[in-house]
């Protein structure tokens, strides 16, 4: 049994997506009916006795210290590239933390605190099953083991999600693989999930860790934020009213 006793969450993105939210907060740090979505991830971490935190932090970096204030567990990693660099960026500047460490993104919601339990078998991600079709990343599990893996999603498969765990060895070897990919490829506009994933999959022997759908929520737009809590539905409005074509306009006043 591997156990888990350091954490990385991911917090450096623009998210473009959740503008006009994200111009004044980084998306981590938009409340959720009341809460802000990266205290849902750390104070689950905490309940597991997980205590050291490190958040990496990029876009509006400033406005994450008030996570240090609030919990003394927290760390701040700065990733200096994450403008112009997909999010192996932010991996690669935490790479002196991977192993027996837990990867998980700090915007979404985790409503289950069981998820982030430290112990387990072996490598690999949170994952949920699905007959129906997703765009997601799918998993196919033989015997335990992550066999294939579909960027483009299918159905009947598992469901990645942005939560794993990584043993002693695997992070040393993902901290190699980072510093090939990044240094030395310069292959920076992929996820760092396509390191181990997709670059180097006879290297790892990943694993799942099931959960429930309604354990974790993802929240990938401004939409998705919407139907959650309906307090940001004028955005939504307001996103619409600002697509109406000129001549319509004009036809309402």
């Amino acid at each position: 049994m591997e156990y888990v006793n350091k954490a990385i969450v991911m917090a450096a993105g623009i998210g473009k997506r959740m503008h006009p939210l994200t111009l004044e907060t980084p998306k981590p740090l938009i409340p959720v009916n009341g809460v802000r979505m990266i205290d849902t991830v750390i104070q689950g971490l905490i309940q597991n006795r997980i205590r050291e935190i490190y958040v990496v932090v990029g876009y509006q970096k400033e406005k994450f210290r008030v996570l240090k204030e609030a919990y003394p567990e927290v760390n701040l990693i700065e990733n200096p590239y994450y403008f112009s660099c997909n999010n192996i960026s932010s991996l690669y500047a935490a790479r002196d933390y991977l192993e027996n460490a837990m990867i998980l993104d700090g915007d979404q919601m985790i409503y289950n605190k069981d998820i982030l339990c430290p112990q387990f078998e072996r490598s690999g991600y949170n994952a949920v099953w699905t007959n129906e079709p997703t765009d997601e990343w799918l998993m196919t599990v033989e015997n335990g083991v992550v066999v294939n893996c579909s960027r483009t999603g299918g159905k009947r498969g598992w469901q990645l999600y942005s939560i794993s765990r990584w043993s002693a060895k695997d992070g040393r070897r993902l901290k190699r693989h980072l510093e090939i990919e990044f240094e030395e490829k310069m292959n920076r506009q992929i996820y760092w999930d396509d390191v181990a994933m997709f670059c180097y999959p006879k290297e790892y022997q990943l694993g799942i860790y099931e959960m429930g759908r309604n354990d974790v929520t993802e929240i990938d737009n401004l939409k998705e934020l919407a139907a959650i809590d309906r307090e940001y539905l004028k955005y939504m409005i307001s996103q619409r009213q600002s697509k109406i074509p000129e001549d319509r306009e004009a036809s309402t006043i």
